[in-house]
């Protein structure tokens, strides 16, 4: 599956949030329960620009136990924290008008449009603001896909770093999560040394080739051939790593 055409040149916001409690009864609204943290990362062009949003909210109730457990946010670190009525305005601005990304969407998605909710009867919805984009559904509809889809069953699928994820964090885990979608949507074309239908001649390329000017040449500092090394670390952790087999 490839949506980067449809998708190449809009404004990604990939997401993700923390709330008080698990919600497993009764949709995201049961028992009143609240976010208290919100990451979100933006890609353009397929790539991430570096602007992100990120905060940490009060909210008006205590954190469930077993929410804790997950995240590692307390009642007590929240308690000069700014409420989601504060923070509103700016992470409206953040995301409308892109595509908003998130792993199971519903949830979070569910729990955005009840603060919407609890801030204004006529602030609308999550996606009177922007798309929603579900990587839960799509990575469902994909094949040759882990039986298990949660974010850290992918980022192992596609060898993505996420060792410092020790607990759930909002920031983190949209961070882990671009580095997913973009893997998901990312899509190869080979090239088909032949002449056969779809492919490109030999001949072809020669002709290509020789239109174009010298490419300049940009030899790779240490800084990037340490974090190269590292990354084919990982990848040989998970499996054969090609780039290291001898020929």
């Amino acid at each position: 599956m490839n949506t980067s055409n449809n998708l190449e040149h809009k404004r990604i916001i990939v997401l993700d949030t923390e709330t008080t409690g698990m919600n497993r009864e009764g949709g995201p609204t049961y028992q009143g329960h609240r976010i208290i943290e919100i990451g979100a990362v933006e890609i353009i062009n397929r790539k991430l620009t570096g602007r992100h949003f990120h905060v940490y909210i009060k909210p008006d109730r205590e954190i469930q136990p077993d929410a804790i457990e997950v995240h590692g946010i307390t009642d007590e670190f929240l308690k000069d924290k700014p409420t989601y009525q504060e923070v509103h305005q700016e992470f409206i601005e953040f995301i409308k008008d892109s595509v908003l990304v998130a792993h199971n969407a519903p949830f979070d998605v569910g729990f955005m449009d009840h603060e919407f909710r609890m801030f204004d009867s006529n602030a609308g919805q999550t996606t009177d603001y922007c798309e929603v984009l579900d990587t839960l559904a799509m990575a469902k509809r994909m094949p040759n896909m882990p039986a298990r889809k949660n974010l850290d069953s992918l980022a192992k699928h596609y060898t993505i770093d996420t060792s410092a994820r020790i607990l759930h964090g909002a920031l983190l885990d949209a961070e882990i999560l671009a580095d997913v979608y973009i893997a998901m949507t990312g899509g190869q074309t080979s090239l088909q040394f032949s002449s056969e239908a779809g492919g490109i001649s030999g001949v072809a390329i020669k002709r290509i080739a020789e239109g174009r000017k010298a490419l300049k040449v940009l030899l790779a500092t240490a800084d990037e051939v340490e974090a190269h090394q590292e990354r084919l670390d990982i990848v040989e952790k998970s499996g054969s790593c090609l780039w290291r087999q001898e020929s």
